[in-house]
């Protein structure tokens, strides 16, 4: 054979073989696993029980159920997610009851639990039954106990001082019963109490009287669940002050309209300010859950 043809056939030999080679070393490196996957850090698992009523729950508005219902994006879900982010895998565990006062909370009956069940024995079973694991709870009680006395644009001061000394009562035994059973390992956090008859405010006369009176009222209230959360040791969460509820800077909505910044921030945070079938409704918006989460997250021990 002549040598240059000879040549000329080996070097397309070495061509075709590289050419076969080189998908499968392309399709090796794309199989082999990466450091990133060998060396990923799992997070930290705290169980969380959140106890309450209502907001406890992510009751809002929603196109089945305009007057509202329990939905996944109340504080406590947001929470789950704000702390996913910073490693800590919550698990959250809800007995929310919508409606649920002190009272029904210690006693019953309320419309989620069969007597002899009431919300506050499940809370109890379940510290008891992890009793050495982590463990975050929140307590999300007080409105429901003091709302009776703020009906149809008018306050009752003696209906307000006679909850408010119930109040202080009850969520004293309430604690008490889950102090009590709780692991060392357990952390609580209270949750005080936004105002949504601020936006009654941008009416004049009765309508504006029973705003500024119900900020006297809830103000009071949420010094009452401070005492008592107080007297435990426990952080309490302050919503009042997430909500912006006293920024009273004059905000101009319009030429004709003239409101404060704190009823700006109920209306977004709220449903109060939002057109029928879905408002006026006290619950909060995906941004007021969010805002209450945040709060909640300013008060979380360092070691969760």
């Amino acid at each position: 054979m002549n040598k240059g043809r000879l040549t000329v056939i080996v070097a397309v030999l070495i061509i075709v073989t590289v050419a076969l080679i080189q998908p499968n070393l392309r399709g090796a490196a794309a199989t082999t696993p990466t450091t990133s996957h060998l060396t990923k850090v799992p997070k930290a698992t705290v169980l969380y029980l959140d106890i309450g009523a209502s907001v406890s729950v992510g009751v809002q508005p929603t196109p089945r159920a305009p007057k509202g219902q329990p939905t996944n994006r109340g504080y406590s879900n947001q929470l789950v997610t704000l702390q996913d982010a910073r490693g800590v895998a919550l698990k959250l565990t809800e007995l929310g009851c919508p409606g649920e006062s002190i009272a029904t909370m210690l006693h019953g009956p309320d419309p989620c639990y069969v007597a002899p069940d009431t919300q506050l024995s499940d809370a109890v079973a379940f510290l008891r039954a992890h009793l050495n694991a982590v463990t975050l709870v929140t307590v999300d009680l007080g409105f429901n106990t003091l709302d009776v006395c703020l009906r149809h644009l008018d306050i009752d001061l003696t209906c307000v001082t006679t909850q408010l000394s119930l109040l202080r009562q009850q969520l004293f035994q309430v604690m008490h019963a889950l102090t009590k059973v709780a692991g060392p390992k357990v952390a609580f956090i209270g949750l005080g109490h936004y105002n949504p008859y601020l936006t009654k405010a941008v009416k004049e006369g009765a309508a504006e009287v029973f705003a500024g009176n119900s900020l006297v009222a809830l103000r009071q209230m949420n010094q009452s669940l401070s005492q008592v959360y107080g007297s435990f040791q426990i952080p309490m969460a302050d919503i009042s002050k997430a909500f912006h509820e006293g920024d009273i800077r004059v905000v101009r909505n319009s030429k004709k309209e003239i409101t404060t910044a704190n009823v700006q921030y109920e209306c977004k945070f709220t449903w109060m300010c939002a057109p029928k079938p879905f408002g006026p409704n006290i619950h909060p918006t995906n941004a007021g859950y969010l805002a209450i989460a945040k709060a909640i997250e300013a008060v979380l021990p360092p070691k969760l």
